[in-house]
């Protein structure tokens, strides 16, 4: 569904996202969405099919944004450790301020459309990441004894252990978790000193 960002669309996506961001996806109702809001149920459908359409709403448009910012880091001219460091500031603005209700509803959500959302998104980033990658790779950016594909094969299974209990009790929250394994796989990834740019 196509939709003009006028002012009550904003003031919807803006209170939904407050209100998911700090209750998470579940127990945020449309009624309080519109209540909090200060719109109409009819006013709300008038834009949103339900309450997943308005989450995929925002969480797309928190993607893009984020994509839009990777993609000017990445163009910087300054040294790749830099950029890695600027990626994993974007990562930690982009994980602030979530509670951890909502990273559960997120990270174990079941059901399919949002599944299969989260997977074209996730599938797309990596796309991007991996074309920068491999052409740092080259430009021995990154070390020259990874193999791309378990690069790729780390990245996509980041996810799921996100949703290891065992790992995420030995963190104070989730976006502890996530920063730290941002930091391994980022870190993990560069050359050592004796071989860097």
């Amino acid at each position: 569904m196509k939709r003009k960002l006028n002012p009550k669309v904003k003031q919807i996506v803006k209170t939904g996202k407050e209100l998911f961001w700090k209750y998470g996806i579940k127990r945020v109702t449309v009624e309080e969405v519109c209540e909090e809001a200060g719109v109409s149920k009819m006013t709300f459908y008038k834009y949103f099919e339900n309450k997943l359409d308005l989450v995929k709403f925002i969480l797309e448009t928190i993607i893009d944004e984020s994509i839009r910012e990777y993609r000017d880091i990445m163009q910087l001219d300054i040294p790749f450790k830099e950029k890695v460091k600027k990626t994993l500031d974007l990562k930690l603005k982009g994980t602030t301020g979530i509670s951890e209700e909502f990273y559960n509803d997120y990270i174990r959500n079941t059901n399919p459309e949002m599944v299969q959302f989260l997977h074209y998104h996730t599938q797309k980033s990596l796309e991007l990441i991996m074309e920068d990658y491999i052409k740092a790779q080259k430009e021995g950016y990154i070390r020259s004894d990874m193999k791309p594909a378990f690069i790729l094969y780390f990245l996509n299974h980041m996810f799921d252990m996100i949703k290891d209990p065992k790992l995420e009790g030995m963190y104070g929250n989730t976006q502890e978790l996530i920063m730290e394994m941002t930091s391994f796989f980022f870190y993990g990834i560069l050359p050592r000193d004796n071989e860097a740019k």
